[in-house]
């Protein structure tokens, strides 16, 4: 990739649209209030140099090509909420302030978010990591067992279908604090999908890799955990990515109901008082907190099944 032409890797669509957010940001404004479009201007430099950093340094094409596509979207969506707030005023700003006032905002609050930030990944590190060391080893086992197998599908299934934020109320009830009551949420609803997606590895597994391990006379766990479990690890891992997107949706929704701390809690406490600009700055910093996250867990499954390629 490095040996390419130079137009070939710094000339791309996403620059063109560059330009016309810094044009965007210098047409005439028609709030009553300074928009902060200098915030604006700084984020998109910003993100302009790492694409050229990222343009000059990358070896793989491909990857080259993802991150511009990101930061051509990023470039449309700054884009159109300025043309829509700041510049044409079609939203009602009350709700949704132009993406400067957003911007100064985060920069103020930055201390705040990070602590809020940790605290919700404390959560969610504790209820995915405590449901995987459960469910994980429980589902080879019932996936490996039939007769035991036949029954827990149905379990599960029923089990499943049970909102974990029905049960709320009885850990506010029995767990001693709130934070012991959004680990429980967390780990039901990363316990389900675990389950499932070992369950299925297992029933998936090729007969022929199970036939050729029984002729080495392998023992019962030996054949589990040596055999079973790497066939496995696809479906298992499909289920875990499950399991960590739904985490993220019940924790913000368990923090909502009675935390006070985290990202949830962040959002509904100024949406309690009409502070539409933390609550939009809320709302991004979650999806951005998200996608960072299973970015790396889509780099981790990668890398542990390299062995397929």
């Amino acid at each position: 990739m490095i040996g390419q032409a130079p137009q070939r890797r710094f000339l791309r669509f996403c620059h063109i649209l560059f330009v016309l957010l810094l044009l965007v940001q210098f047409l005439p404004d028609r709030l009553g209030r300074d928009p902060r479009t200098s915030h604006v201007l700084v984020l998109a430099a910003a993100i302009e140099v790492l694409t050229l950093l990222v343009s000059a340094f990358s070896k793989k094409e491909a990857r080259l090509d993802l991150f511009a596509d990101i930061v051509s979207f990023i470039y449309v969506f700054l884009m159109f909420w300025t043309l829509l707030t700041a510049k044409f005023n079609v939203l009602k700003t009350s709700f949704f302030p132009p993406p400067g006032v957003v911007f100064e905002q985060a920069l103020r609050e930055g201390p705040v978010i990070f602590v809020n930030i940790r605290t919700s990944l404390g959560i969610v590190a504790q209820g995915y990591l405590l449901a995987l060391l459960f469910a994980v080893p429980l589902g080879l086992f019932l996936g490996w067992s039939v007769r035991a197998g036949n029954a827990a599908v149905y379990i599960s299934k029923f089990l499943s279908s049970i909102p974990p934020v029905v049960y709320i109320p009885y850990g506010i009830a029995l767990l001693p604090t709130f934070r012991s009551v959004s680990v429980m949420v967390i780990f039901l609803a990363s316990f389900w999908p675990a389950l499932a997606g070992a369950m299925s590895g297992v029933l998936n597994v090729e007969k022929e890799i199970i036939d050729s391990a029984r002729s080495l006379n392998l023992g019962r766990l030996a054949m589990l955990f040596q055999i079973i479990l790497p066939a496995s690890m696809p479906q298992i891992f499909t289920g875990c990515n499950q399991g960590l997107s739904v985490s993220f949706i019940l924790l913000t929704s368990a923090e909502m109901i009675g935390a006070r701390s985290g990202l949830g809690f962040y959002v509904k406490n100024f949406s309690d008082l009409g502070d539409y600009t933390r609550i939009i700055l809320g709302v991004l910093v979650i999806g951005i907190v998200v996608t960072v996250i299973v970015f790396f867990f889509n780099k981790l499954q990668r890398y542990l099944l390299r062995w397929k390629t």
